[in-house]
């Protein structure tokens, strides 16, 4: 049995007159052939006629990047297409980000936009419009059999990107006096800015917060986290979203693009952050006892304890999970040492303080700037090996209290292993910036 061959690309004619073909059946499919209306809908649908009426229509359209009528509906100015190479390159997000094969949005008369979805037809990888932009030869040879004729239609298509009339604003536009001189008093130092709307921006946003909301990996990602179940990667949640609606009841008066979108376009908060203050206090008895009461560290050990409670199987997944909420526990080491850290320094020479050496070496470096022989102890101790003990003894006590788990020497020496590298890190971090600091000092001291 011979095996089934692929049937060739259509020619870009064929794709053209198939597109025509497609729109005619559409319309007459609930005609009878004798009647006077598909008759006439068959003469307007003959290939080189609605070729010749598309590119008269498609004067009605402007294909943009910028529009000024989500600004207001009403206003009539001027709407800009701007390829994102042609807009400087910037460290903020904007139209600049957008990639090469961007949709461009439509403004104009609705009736014509079948013309723009025509001009979207995809042939070897390049649309119709970016083929009409370059007076691409293989257009001009599928569209007429006469050159000066297709030519000719061929510039009526390009100039969908182009801006009707000459640059203007309206009075139903937002306007605003943006200085760019130093003296905000006098007129000659602003100028009139009338913005657009970065449609071309804002369609690809409103997907991707559309999936980051509504998504099916989003809506799984929520329930794992509801459930205190286990998922693989991470989902987004966007915090005060606000939503725009454009055009009310009619978004397809404001552009096809906004039509796509129901009229919806979200806004991200600007508010200034809200934060929880929190006061810092310094461990005078047990650092670690003051660690384990942190809530974000409670949590993670009850989600650890939770797991090993489970007696999962001994597989590579279970040991992944293990050491990724083990990792959670040093990173809030981290958290908790950086805290303590913004402390006066000094603070481990109050009478009350009753933390070990090691601990104090650990939590008040600063000390070791002021205190000569604490510098001294400090540097010849080895405090970071003594850090790590302390670290898996009281991750086994913490786990072991009040469960069944009964971890022994086996897990302590885990868990040790798990705080090393972290803490021997952040040991010769501060060593290597009080060398520096001490070097600054004798070097300010030699030129006085």
């Amino acid at each position: 049995m011979s095996e089934p061959v692929d049937s060739p690309p259509p020619s870009l004619k064929a794709l053209l007159h198939g597109f025509i073909r497609d729109r005619f059946q559409t319309k007459t499919e609930k005609l009878a052939p004798d009647d006077p209306a598909y008759l006439k809908l068959q003469q307007q649908f003959e290939p080189q006629a609605w070729l010749a009426d598309a590119a008269r229509r498609v004067s009605q359209l402007q294909v943009v990047t910028h529009s000024l009528k989500a600004i207001h509906p009403d206003a009539k100015g001027t709407n800009l297409y701007v390829e994102p190479g042609q807009l400087e390159r910037s460290a903020l997000v904007g139209s600049h980000c957008l990639p090469v094969n961007f949709d461009g949005d439509v403004v104009g008369n609705a009736a014509a936009l079948d013309v723009y979805k025509f001009l979207k037809l995809q042939w070897e990888g390049r649309s119709l419009l970016e083929r009409a932009l370059e007076g691409d030869k293989a257009l001009i040879e599928a569209l007429s059999d006469d050159c000066d004729e297709a030519q000719s239609w061929v510039q009526a298509f390009a100039d969908i990107v182009e801006p009707k009339g000459t640059p203007s604003s309206h009075a139903r536009g937002k306007q605003l006096y943006w200085l760019v001189g130093d003296d905000p008093c006098e007129d000659a130092n602003y100028r009139l800015l009338s913005p657009l709307y970065a449609t071309a921006l804002a369609h690809p946003f409103y997907a991707q917060l559309s999936e980051a909301r509504f998504g099916e990996r989003a809506k799984a990602g929520r329930k794992a986290r509801r459930d205190n179940a286990v998922f693989e990667g991470g989902y987004a949640d966007y915090l005060n979203l606000a939503v725009q609606k454009f055009g009310g009841t009619k978004p397809q008066n404001i552009s096809q693009l906004n039509s796509e979108r129901g009229g919806q376009n979200y806004l991200l908060a600007s508010l200034p952050p809200h934060w929880q203050s929190r006061d810092v206090y310094p461990p005078m008895r047990d650092a670690f006892q003051t660690f384990g009461r942190r809530q974000n560290v409670r949590r993670t050990l009850d989600d650890l304890k939770r797991f090993l409670e489970s007696d999962p199987a001994a597989n590579m997944h279970t040991r992944d999970l293990r050491d990724d909420l083990t990792a959670m526990l040093v990173d809030e080491l981290m958290l908790f040492t950086f805290d303590i850290h913004s402390i006066q320094a000094g603070w481990t020479t109050d009478e009350r303080c009753q933390l070990a050496p090691e601990e104090q070496y650990w939590l008040d470096p600063g000390r070791a700037e002021q205190d000569v022989e604490f510098a001294e102890a400090r540097r010849k101790t080895e405090w970071h090996e003594d850090i790590r003990q302390r670290a898996a003894v009281w991750l086994n006590r913490a786990l072991n209290r009040k469960s069944s788990l009964n971890l022994g020497d086996v897990e302590h020496e885990h868990w040790k292993n798990r705080f090393d590298g972290v803490l021997k890190s952040f040991r010769r971090q501060l060593d290597d910036l009080q060398d520096v600091l001490r070097d600054d000092d004798e070097a300010e001291g030699d030129a006085a």
